[in-house]
């Protein structure tokens, strides 16, 4: 596995609150980890956000810190809580109250991939999932605690872009309802996550470009959006995913022919939601 869980990009100068995480991106696969599982290497990358972190990575050319997991997510998944283990894939947990990611095969440490695919053929043991969490999971969360926290200290606001990716079969069931398909899912946890002018500039930074948003549905925001969004405390997250199928092959996990294109259109939107924050900061200031 990688010996550092993430990236850094740092910016020259920080000019704004904003700050972008993609806690899903990671794609360094250990042999070690290969040989454990029972599928194969496309197989275990397909719950993750592939080229995600490419498709943000100019977040430093407008003055904010780009956070990108190496982790992948079938190892690890970065947006859950370290205490949310599955007691069908790590020995020795106890179940805890019901909770449907762990349920559902997907807490910190995975039983499944995309459409319930098992990844391992029995139980790792405890230990080596405490591991996998004090080596991967904490300092993960720490890196991006203290961008949240600098970005506090400097502009007395901090604004998190938590980056995702959603398959585009996701959409299928609101299509069928009569529900336009959305192309850009963002989420506030209903508005408990970020205040509204922020997601209405996130929205419009979308809208602009030609891509279609919705809210809160099917995707709120997960651990990321519902641990570090403090309104109140000045603290904003909003989760965005992204239809994969504008710019990957997602059978093939691979950059489609639009990928460059759509990448050129996510550098305007990332200039955009940054100057939220300088915007924001800039008002507060007067």
């Amino acid at each position: 596995m990688p010996k550092t869980p993430y990236q850094l990009d740092l910016p020259e100068k920080r000019t704004t609150s904003v700050v972008f995480s993609s806690p899903h991106s990671g794609r360094e696969y250990g042999w070690a980890f290969l040989r454990n599982t029972v599928l194969d290497e496309r197989a275990i990358r397909s719950s993750e956000d592939a080229f995600v972190d490419y498709l943000f990575e100019d977040a430093p050319d407008f003055g904010a810190p780009l956070l990108s997991a190496l982790t992948p997510r079938a190892y690890l998944d970065l947006n859950r809580g370290a205490e949310e283990l599955d007691p069908a894939v790590v020995e020795g947990v106890r179940k805890m109250a019901h909770n449907p990611r762990i349920a559902s095969g997907l807490g910190v440490i995975p039983r499944v991939v995309a459409n319930g695919r098992a990844i391992y053929r029995g139980k790792i043991s405890l230990e080596a999932a405490r591991g996998r969490i004090d080596h991967h999971w904490r300092p993960y969360h720490d890196a991006l605690q203290r961008l949240l926290d600098e970005s506090l200290a400097e502009f007395g606001e901090a604004i998190l872009i938590d980056c995702h990716s959603m398959p585009r079969e996701a959409m299928d069931a609101l299509a069928k309802s009569g529900v336009p398909r959305a192309e850009v899912v963002l989420g506030d946890r209903f508005g408990a996550a970020a205040h509204g002018e922020i997601v209405d500039h996130v929205e419009a930074a979308f809208s602009a470009v030609g891509l279609k948003v919705a809210r809160n549905a099917p995707f709120a925001g997960a651990y990321i959006t519902q641990h570090y969004g403090r309104p109140s405390r000045r603290q904003h997250v909003v989760q965005v995913e992204i239809d994969r199928s504008l710019y990957m092959n997602e059978a093939m996990i691979r950059p489609n022919g639009n990928f460059q294109n759509f990448r050129a259109m996510m550098r305007r939107v990332v200039d955009d939601i940054t100057r939220a924050g300088k915007r924001r900061v800039s008002l507060a200031a007067e």
